[in-house]
C-alpha cells in the first residue's frame, strides 16, 4: 500500500454483532474487506464494475425504529461508506445447525432456490440469494412478489447456466416457506447494536463522512483535492479497473440536509445524498410515465448506491438522467464554504444544468465547491413528455443514444419544446437548434420531418463499441418521429405496452 495513504477503522454490524476493523484504507471495497479481512469468501467477484451481481450484499439502517433493506454490488462500494450500517452477506442467512455432520437450516430465499433448481454452476447464486434477501425482507417476508418485480429487483443479478425462470420461481416461492429459528434477523438487537456503534474519533481522516452539509463544505474548503464520492458507482471503477488510489476521500451521503427530496409548489428539490432509487421514485410520483425508464437505469443494486447528484455531478455523455433532467428543466445548486468574519457561512449559486459542463467531464465547479441540490420543475398539465433509452441490452446496460423530449402544445401549434440528448456528444447536451426549428410550428408531419433533419445535423457523435456514429444520428431523429407518433395516440409502438395478445392481434 501507498505509505501516503493513512487509514482508520471502519466499524459496521453483522449478525447483530458490532464489528470494528483497523487500518482499512480509504481506497478498499467493501468485497476486499469482507473476503479478505473476514473470509467471507461466499461474496463474489465477477465483474467488478456492478454489472453481473456476484458481489451482491444488502445493507440496513434504522429509519424511524424500523430496518430499511437494500441490496448493493460491494466489488465497486468503498468499504467505509457502510460505516455505522449493518452489513449482510449470504453466510449470515441459514441457521447453523448442533448436530454433527447435519446440513444447517436454509433461510426461505436460499431454499426456495433449492427447490425450484435455481443453482446450477453456482458462481452467481450467493449474489442472486441476496436480491432475493432484501426482497424478502423489504416485503414482509416474501409475501405479495410478484413475477414483474422479481424480473425488475433482480435486473442488476446475472446468471449464464441456470436461466431466469427457475430463479424466478424461488422469488415467488420463498414467502409461502417457513422461516426456521435462528435464520430470521433480530431488529430490535440490530438496531440496539447500530446504536451503540462508537462514532469516530475526529482526527486527520483519510475517509471524511461529515453528517452536516455546514461541515461537509468545510470539509471540502480544508481539502479541495480530495476525491469526492456518493455511491462509488463510478468512483468505485476507478479502483478496481484503473487501479486509482486516493489519499483521501470525501463522501457525502452522510450529511443529513441532502439525504432528503423536498417538495415545494413548483418545483423538487432533489438533495445530491439521495440514491438513484428514491431519486426516480419522486420523479415517477409526478411523472407516472417515467416508471420504465427509471428501471432501466442500470440495476437495482446499483441504483440502491449511486445518486441522481453524482450521476449529474459524474458529467458522462451516456449518463442517463440528464437528458431527461435537461428536457423537464433542472437547474443544479452549488455550494461551498464562504469564510467571513464571523467565521463562515454558505454561499451558493444555482444555474441550469446544460449550463454545468463544459467538455468531456469537465465542468464550471470551483475547487471547492459541490454539487448539494437539483431542483426539477413540477410537471404542467398541459406538457406532453417522453423519455427513450437505445441500448444493447433492455435491462442493467448503459445507452448508445438517450432522448429526451418534452412539448407543450397550443391550438395545434408549438409552445414550448425542450430536448435532451445523451450519447451524441462530448457531454449530455440540449438540442437547442432542433428546439428552434419547433418552437412555434404547426405540429404536423412536415414539421416534423424539418426538425428531425435539424435534430441529426445538430450533434457530431462517435463510433465506438455501443454503436457507430451513423447509427446514432439515424436513431435520433427515429427517436424524435416516434414522439410525433406517440402524440398522436400510437402508443402500442412502446415495448412496455408489448404483449402477447397485442402480437397476435397485428398479426
Amino acid at each position: 500500500m501507498n505509505s501516503k495513504i493513512s487509514a482508520q477503522t471502519l466499524r459496521f454490524v453483522r449478525r447483530g454483532q458490532a464489528v470494528a476493523l483497523g487500518n482499512v484504507a480509504p481506497d478498499r471495497t467493501l468485497l476486499e474487506v469482507l473476503r479478505e479481512d473476514l473470509q467471507l469468501t461466499a461474496t463474489k467477484e465477477g465483474c467488478g464494475e456492478g454489472d453481473c451481481g456476484a458481489c451482491t450484499v444488502v445493507l440496513a439502517q434504522a429509519v424511524n425504529g424500523k430496518l430499511q433493506y437494500q441490496a448493493i454490488n460491494s466489488c465497486i462500494r468503498l468499504a467505509h461508506s457502510v460505516d455505522g450500517m449493518a452489513v449482510f452477506t449470504a453466510e449470515d442467512l441459514s441457521a447453523p445447525t448442533l448436530k454433527a455432520g447435519a446440513s444447517p437450516d436454509l433461510h426461505p430465499c436460499q431454499e426456495a432456490m433449492v427447490q425450484c433448481h435455481g443453482s446450477q454452476c453456482g458462481f452467481c447464486t450467493p449474489g442472486f440469494v441476496m436480491s432475493l434477501f432484501g426482497m424478502y425482507q423489504n416485503s414482509g417476508g416474501g409475501q405479495g412478489i410478484t413475477r414483474e418485480q422479481a424480473q425488475v429487483d433482480l435486473s442488476g443479478n446475472l446468471c449464464r447456466c441456470t436461466g431466469y425462470r427457475p430463479i424466478l420461481d424461488a422469488a415467488e416461492k420463498m414467502g409461502s416457506l417457513p422461516l426456521p429459528a435462528g435464520c430470521g434477523v433480530d431488529e430490535v438487537a440490530t438496531i440496539a447494536a447500530l446504536k451503540a456503534l462508537k462514532p469516530r474519533q475526529n482526527g486527520d481522516e483519510s475517509y471524511l463522512r461529515p453528517t452536516t452539509l455546514a461541515a461537509l463544505l468545510q470539509a471540502r474548503s480544508a481539502h479541495p483535492g480530495a476525491q469526492v464520492v456518493a455511491g462509488c458507482t463510478d468512483v468505485g471503477l476507478w479502483v478496481t479497473k484503473l487501479h486509482k488510489r486516493f489519499e483521501r476521500v470525501l463522501d457525502v451521503t452522510a450529511a443529513r440536509e441532502l439525504q432528503r427530496v423536498e417538495t415545494y409548489p413548483r418545483h423538487i428539490a432533489i438533495g445530491a445524498a439521495v440514491n438513484l432509487t428514491d431519486a426516480f421514485a419522486a420523479l415517477v410520483k409526478e411523472r407516472p410515465q417515467l416508471q420504465t425508464f427509471s428501471q432501466r437505469f442500470a440495476g437495482l443494486p446499483v441504483r440502491n448506491s449511486g445518486t441522481l447528484g453524482g450521476n449529474v455531478a459524474n458529467g458522462s455523455p451516456i449518463g442517463d438522467s440528464m437528458p431527461l433532467l435537461i428536457a423537464l428543466g433542472a437547474s443544479v445548486v452549488l455550494m461551498r464554504w464562504k469564510k467571513t468574519a464571523a467565521g463562515g457561512e454558505i454561499a451558493h449559486r444555482e444555474l441550469r444544468l446544460e449550463d454545468l459542463y463544459t467538455g468531456y467531464r469537465t465542468n464550471v465547479m470551483r475547487a471547492d465547491e459541490l454539487l448539494c441540490w437539483i431542483k426539477v420543475p413540477r410537471p404542467e398539465n398541459t406538457a406532453f413528455m417522453r423519455v427513450y433509452k437505445i441500448s444493447k441490452r433492455f435491462d442493467d446496460d448503459i445507452s448508445a443514444v438517450c432522448l429526451a423530449i418534452q412539448m407543450t402544445l397550443k391550438d395545434g401549434t408549438v409552445q414550448q419544446v425542450s430536448i435532451g440528448a445523451g450519447g451524441v456528444a462530448a457531454t449530455p447536451a440540449r438540442a437547442h437548434q432542433t428546439e428552434a426549428a419547433l418552437r412555434g410550428q404547426p405540429w404536423n408531419a412536415d414539421t416534423v420531418m424539418a426538425a428531425t433533419a435539424a435534430l441529426r445535423a445538430e450533434f457530431q457523435p462517435i463510433s465506438d463499441m455501443r454503436a457507430s456514429a451513423a447509427y446514432r444520428q439515424t436513431v435520433l431523429g427515429n427517436l424524435l418521429r416516434r414522439f410525433w407518433l406517440e402524440s398522436q395516440g400510437m402508443t402500442t409502438i412502446n415495448l412496455e405496452s408489448l404483449t402477447a395478445s397485442s402480437l397476435e392481434a397485428t398479426a
